[in-house]
């Protein structure tokens, strides 16, 4: 019979990658859970626009939207766009 001997370094060597390990995992995790519809405030704050404004661009449809009960949500892709100056200029 084997018997290997694990010592207090190869115990916090493990440790070590198993929190690195685990840090990576929840990193990607929170990459990928951004939603895909945004709610009014969530918009105005990342294009820096007033309430006003934001409905203006539903008006004149530069900025398509849904409407449950009564809020407003937002494609986050298309609010990428616009940041990007492909749809809108501010």
């Amino acid at each position: 019979m084997r018997l290997d001997i694990i010592t207090k370094e190869d115990l916090q060597q493990f440790k070590t990658e198993l929190f690195t390990e685990l840090k990576d995992i929840i990193g990607q995790k929170k990459e990928t859970n951004e939603r895909q519809w945004l709610k009014s405030a969530e918009v105005r704050k990342m294009l820096n626009i007033s309430a006003g404004t934001l409905q203006n661009l539903r008006i004149i449809g530069t900025l398509p939207f849904r409407k449950i009960g009564g809020s407003m949500y937002y494609n986050r892709s298309v609010i990428e766009k616009i940041i990007e100056g492909d749809m809108y200029e501010k």
